[in-house]
C-alpha cells in the first residue's frame, strides 16, 4: 500500500490542502499507488502504459507494468488525447469522478461540473465560456493547461463513456446510441469509439451477453453509480426520505430483502425523468463500490445529465477516506466517524427546487414544509404523462412559482414575498444556482433579496452549490448535535470548534445532524437556526 504518510499529509496540512493535488502526489507516488492498486485514487488519475497503449485506473487488477512504461494523466479525456485507448478490464471510464473536480471553485473546478452536466453537448464551447465569464481562448488554455485536455475533448470522453454505457445495457439500435450519447453524427460516434476502446460499436456491444442488456424504454436503463470508500447508505437514504415531497419523491422497499429505493421524478434538458436508486442490504460492505440505479427517460439525450445529478445528489465523488481522517482525528466529532463511516454530504437535483424549499421550511417543521411542498407541487407542478408509484409530477419551476397566487401560499407574508422575490430572481437569471457559478457571488445576491438570511444562503452552498466547507452555527439542530456529543452548543463556541473541521465543514454539520447510528436524532433531526431574518428550518 501507499505509504500512510505520504497520503496522510496531503489530507492533514492545511497548507498543502490549499494547492493543486498535482502539485503534491508525483508521479512516484501515483506509481505506487498503481503497484498497490489503491482504489482511492481512481478518478485521480489515469496510467497509460507505452508497451501495450491502454490507459487504465490505478487499481486495475492486471498485471503491473513497469515504471519505465507507464505515463500519468489528470483526465481520461488527456490520455485519449495521447493516443491511448481504455482497458476492457478495468473500464477507467468507469470510476468516481475526481473529488477535486467535485468540490473546487476554481475556473476549471467549475467548468468541469458544467461539462459533466452537459452543457457543452447542448451550449458548445461558446456557452460554456460564457456561464463561467471567461473567453473560450481562456478556457481552453486553463483546462489544457490543467487537465491536459480542452472542453471539446473533455465532452468528447463524456459522450464516449456514455455510448459505452448504452451499447453494452440496452437493446438500442446503434444509431439511436449515437444520438442519444450527443455526437453530431454517426461518422463521428464510430470514429470515437474505435478511437477510445479500439472496438467498432458492434464489437463493444458483443463484449456483454445479450441476456444482460435491458429493452428501452419501456424497461429503462439499469447501470452502477459508481463510489470510492466507504458509503453510509442508511444517512442517505433516511436524509431523503425525511424531506421527500409527495408526488415527486418517495423511499420504497427495494427489490432485495432490506433494502430501501429512493424515487424521484426529474425535469432534464429535453424531457423528463424517474429516477431509482437503491440503498445498501443490511450487513453489505459500505465499500461494495457502487449503488444500483435505474432510469427511465422520456430521451435518452438526458442519460449523462440524470446520473450526474444523481451522482451529486447522493455526493458520489467524494473521498470519504480524507473526510474522515480528519473529522476522525477530532476529539468531539472522533466517535461519530468510527461509528459512522463514510457519511456524505447530499446535493440535489435541482437548485432552484432547493432554493424553493429551503425558503418554504422558515419557521415551520420538517414535516410541514414537506406539506406544502407537497401542495404547491400538486398546483404548479407538472403532471407525468403516466404515474409511476406514487410519483405523479415535476416539481414547479422557479417562474411557475414567481406567478403563482398569493393565497396559494399558507405562510406569513413577510416570506411569501421572500420566496416569490427568490423565484423571481431564479426565473430571469439575477441569480445563479447552477453547478458553474462562482459560489461567492451567488452568496452575495442570494443575501441581496429581501427575506433571505446568511443560514438559508448557508444552506444553499452546501447542497445547492456543493461547497464541502459550510457551517451554521446558529442552527439548532447543530447546537443540539454538539451538546449531545459534550462540546458547548452556543454558536461562538460552535464556531470556534469548526474551525479545526476545515475543509470538511460541510460533512460536520451532517455528522452533528446524524448523530450515532440508530439514534432516534436520525430522523427527527430538523435543523432549526436563528438568523438575522427570523427562525429558518433545515425542511428542504
Amino acid at each position: 500500500m501507499t505509504p500512510p504518510t505520504l497520503v496522510s499529509d496531503f489530507r492533514q496540512s492545511p497548507s498543502l490542502r490549499s494547492r493543486r493535488l498535482d502539485s503534491v502526489i508525483d508521479d512516484d507516488i501515483r506509481y505506487r499507488a498503481v503497484d498497490s492498486r489503491d482504489s482511492r485514487f481512481d478518478g485521480v488519475f489515469f496510467t497509460a502504459v507505452t508497451t501495450t497503449g491502454i490507459y487504465c485506473r490505478p487499481s486495475c487488477p492486471a498485471v503491473t507494468p513497469k515504471r519505465v512504461n507507464c505515463r500519468f494523466y489528470p483526465s481520461a479525456a488527456a490520455a485519449q488525447g495521447a493516443g491511448f485507448r481504455a482497458c476492457r478490464r478495468c473500464r477507467p471510464d468507469s470510476v468516481p469522478g475526481s473529488p477535486e473536480w467535485n468540490h473546487r471553485a476554481d475556473l476549471v473546478g467549475r467548468a468541469m461540473r458544467l461539462i459533466g452536466d452537459g452543457l457543452v453537448d447542448r451550449e458548445g464551447v461558446a456557452g460554456l465560456a460564457g456561464r463561467l465569464g471567461y473567453s473560450a481562448r481562456q478556457l481552453q488554455r486553463q483546462l489544457t493547461a490543467e487537465l491536459g485536455a480542452g472542453p471539446i475533448a473533455l465532452a468528447r470522453a463524456r459522450r464516449a463513456q456514455t455510448a459505452r454505457l448504452l451499447l453494452q445495457t440496452t437493446e438500442l439500435p446503434v444509431t439511436d446510441v449515437a444520438f442519444a450519447a450527443g455526437f453530431a453524427s454517426v461518422r463521428q460516434f464510430n470514429d470515437t469509439v474505435r478511437e477510445v476502446y479500439d472496438r467498432t460499436p458492434s464489437g463493444l456491444r458483443a463484449e456483454v451477453a445479450a441476456g444482460r442488456r435491458t429493452s428501452t424504454p419501456a424497461g429503462g436503463l439499469q447501470l452502477r453509480l459508481a463510489y470510492r470508500g466507504a458509503l453510509d447508505a442508511d444517512h442517505l437514504i433516511d436524509f431523503l426520505a425525511l424531506r421527500a415531497v409527495p408526488g415527486v419523491e418517495e423511499v420504497v422497499p427495494g427489490a432485495r430483502p432490506g433494502v430501501r429505493t429512493y424515487r424521484r421524478t426529474l425535469a432534464l434538458p429535453y424531457g423528463h425523468g424517474i429516477a431509482e436508486v437503491d440503498g445498501l442490504a443490511p450487513g453489505e460492505p459500505r465499500t461494495r463500490g457502487w449503488l444500483d440505479c435505474r432510469l427511465l427517460l422520456a430521451d435518452l439525450r438526458d442519460l449523462p445529465t440524470a446520473v450526474q445529478r444523481l451522482r451529486v445528489l447522493f455526493d458520489l465523488d467524494a473521498d470519504p477516506d480524507t473526510v474522515d481522517e480528519q473529522l476522525g482525528a477530532d476529539p468531539v466529532l472522533g466517535p461519530l466517524v468510527r461509528e459512522r463511516p463514510g457519511l456524505r454530504s447530499p446535493g440535489h437535483v435541482d437548485p432552484h427546487e432547493l432554493a424553493v424549499r429551503a425558503v418554504l421550511g422558515q419557521q415551520i417543521t420538517v414535516g410541514a414544509a414537506r406539506t406544502l411542498a407537497g401542495r404547491l407541487a400538486e398546483k404548479y407542478g407538472t403532471a407525468l404523462p403516466e404515474p409511476s408509484g406514487g410519483l405523479r409530477l415535476l416539481f414547479p419551476t422557479a417562474a411557475a412559482l414567481a406567478a403563482a397566487e398569493p393565497e396559494d401560499f399558507a405562510m406569513p407574508a413577510a416570506r411569501r414575498r421572500a420566496l416569490t422575490g427568490l423565484c423571481a430572481a431564479l426565473a430571469e437569471g439575477a441569480v445563479r444556482l447552477d453547478s458553474g457559478v462562482d459560489r461567492e457571488e451567488a452568496a452575495e445576491r442570494l443575501l441581496a433579496l429581501p427575506g433571505i438570511g446568511p443560514w438559508t444562503v448557508g444552506y444553499l452552498r452546501m447542497r445547492a452549490l456543493g461547497d464541502p466547507d459550510v457551517f451554521l452555527p446558529s442552527d439548532v439542530g447543530v447546537k443540539h448535535g454538539l451538546v449531545r456529543l459534550g462540546a458547548p452548543g452556543d454558536p461562538k463556541s460552535a464556531a470556534r470548534a469548526a474551525e479545526s473541521w476545515a475543509p470538511w465543514r460541510s460533512y460536520a454539520v451532517h455528522r452533528l445532524w446524524a448523530g450515532p447510528a440508530n439514534s432516534a436524532s436520525n430522523t427527527t433531526s430538523s435543523g432549526t437556526s436563528t438568523t438575522s431574518t427570523g427562525t429558518e428550518t433545515d425542511a428542504a
